[in-house]
């Protein structure tokens, strides 16, 4: 990935994630660092965060979804996160919770 211009995240995180207010703080924090994407509840008791943007505000948002302890007053116990990069998608407006 390059070091400037759009870039597209898919961070999978797991932990004690989901029924304590993470979707709803990854979507304000996304929204603060101007990114657009969701996130979404998995089957398996993770969250599957897609994330795009300028790449410094998707870096920022893996750091703070990564950050131990977090500093954030993040909600439940982030584990661990899995991300992979791609392309940006056209189309994608606003951060929704799925």
């Amino acid at each position: 990935m390059d070091h400037d211009g759009p870039a597209r995240a898919v961070i999978w995180v797991h932990g004690r994630v989901q029924g304590v207010g993470f979707r709803w703080w990854v979507r304000a924090r996304a929204l603060e660092l101007g990114l657009v994407g969701h996130a979404r509840n998995a089957g398996d008791g993770r969250v599957e965060v897609v994330a795009q943007g300028e790449q410094d505000s998707v870096r920022r948002l893996i750091g703070l979804l990564e950050e131990k302890p977090s500093q954030h007053l993040r909600p439940g116990e982030v584990q661990t996160c899995v991300t992979s990069f791609g392309a940006p998608r056209e189309g994608i407006s606003g951060f929704v919770e799925k």
